[in-house]
């Protein structure tokens, strides 16, 4: 009877083992199948964003658009409208706003986004400081034809550059080329053509809230991702402002909420002398406005260092 007893006890307590085990491997599958789902999850969107990134990266570089809603005849400025050949073929637009002093001219390259009419602001500024502007709109922005491209934009930026240069038969040493965010790159890129050839580079370069390169800027943007990898798009200007034979004037916000402060800084650690990292407050579109004073006085300060003195 004893016997009998144990042997049931031990039958018993060993079911009971191995349910326990059982109930513990079933439970470990558990978790591996609900982590696997998540990881799966995770893969998938992953791969949707990694390829609607690839399709889209145009759209997501250039944001133009067509109606030019002012004019700097609104802000009773003169000015003309210029049309201008690019090598490849379409036809770019922009404005010639003469200035009374006629200290120097700006070349201005403006953003990533709107057109040359949301610009108004800063050519104004530059008007106030005695200097000239052209300023255009890059294939596919306002009027101009085409669509654009980073080839195309260095087209464009070429095109102005030998319009003022061939046409307006300005020296280059009364030309200060300066760009906003992706214009920051399309100045560094003209500032930095004629390295061995001191006596065609501009007077001074200025890169406003601009980066590094793309991919930086992506990977900036996307940091869990290795997006940099599949950028098609490169606007190196950390690898071209080395060449670059002016004065330069790197001007960026820290509390820029675009691109970081950090690629500002970068331009300005690359940069040959002479140069000088003016620092604003404020966000990427408004860091000159809510510094305007300051703003203007480094702007006139750098004319005065980098243009002929006036007579």
């Amino acid at each position: 009877m004893r016997i009998s007893r144990a042997l049931k006890k031990f039958v018993w307590g060993g079911t009971a083992v191995a349910d326990e085990t059982q109930q513990k491997v079933g439970f470990r599958h558990s978790l591996w199948r609900m982590a696997w789902r998540m990881i799966r999850i995770v893969l998938i969107v992953v791969v949707v964003m990694l390829i609607f990134f690839i399709g889209c990266q145009s759209r997501i570089m250039y944001h133009p658009t067509r109606e030019l809603e002012d004019t700097p005849g609104d802000l009773s400025l003169e000015y003309q409208d210029v049309w201008l050949e690019t090598s490849d073929g379409p036809k770019i637009h922009g404005w010639w706003v003469p200035a009374d002093r006629n200290r120097g001219t700006v070349l201005f390259f403006h953003g990533n986004a709107g057109n040359i009419s949301h610009r108004l602001a800063t050519i104004a500024i530059f008007h106030s400081l005695g200097m000239n502007v052209l300023i255009i709109d890059y294939r596919g922005y306002g009027r101009s034809e085409g669509k654009p491209t980073e080839d195309g934009t260095y087209r464009d930026a070429e095109a102005a550059w030998a319009y003022l240069v061939n046409e307006r038969k300005i020296p280059p040493e009364k030309i200060v080329v300066f760009g906003r965010s992706l214009g920051g790159a399309l100045a560094v890129y003209i500032a930095s053509q004629n390295h061995d050839q001191p006596q065609n580079s501009p007077a001074g370069l200025i890169a406003e809230s601009s980066f590094t390169s793309a991919p930086d800027m992506a990977a900036s943007m996307i940091p869990l991702l290795p997006i940099r990898w599949l950028v098609r798009f490169k606007y190196n200007s950390l690898e071209r402002i080395p060449n670059v034979r002016c004065p330069v004037l790197i001007v960026h916000s820290q509390d820029d909420d675009l691109v970081p402060y950090k690629f500002g800084q970068s331009l300005y650690a690359a940069a040959g002398e002479p140069k000088k990292l003016v620092t604003l407050e404020g966000g990427h579109n408004d860091g000159f406005i809510l510094c305007e004073d300051e703003y203007v006085e480094q702007l006139d300060d750098f004319f005065k260092e980098c243009l002929p003195k006036e007579k």
